[in-house]
Order: structure tokens, then sequence, then C-alpha cells
């Protein structure tokens, strides 16, 4: 598994305004570690993904949403 090309692709998704895809490759990221039993790895694209969704949150989330979610 490349974790380079996987990031790459997140990246350009998420800078692009794509975050269904960025997390889509995430979670293909993430089912590739699993493959390999690699938690390390598995824990890594977790957090690539909490990260899209933070930014999906601070893009389109109410003051309200991010206030309670902080």
């Amino acid at each position: 598994m490349n974790k380079t090309e996987y990031t790459d692709k997140i990246d350009t998704f998420v800078k692009e305004g794509n975050y269904h895809a960025a997390i889509n490759i995430g979670l293909s990221g993430l089912n590739a570690c699993r493959k390999e039993n690699d938690q390390a790895c598995i824990d890594e694209f977790l957090n690539i993904i909490n990260n899209v969704i933070q930014e999906l949150a601070e893009e389109f989330g109410s003051e309200d949403y991010l206030t309670r979610n902080q």
C-alpha cells in the first residue's frame, strides 16, 4: 500500500471542496491498512478522516455547531 498516493488524493479532493471523495479515499486507505493488519496505519487514516471532517465543519458548520463541537 502506498500511503502517499492516498494522502495526495485526499489533499487534492479537499482543496477542490470534494469532501465526499476525500472521505471515501480515506476509507479506502483505512481498509487497505486493515487488510495488512497494520493498526498504526489504521489510526493514521482515522486521523486523516477526522481532519477532513473538521475542514468540512469549518467550511459549512454554523457558529453554534462549531462551538458545541470544540
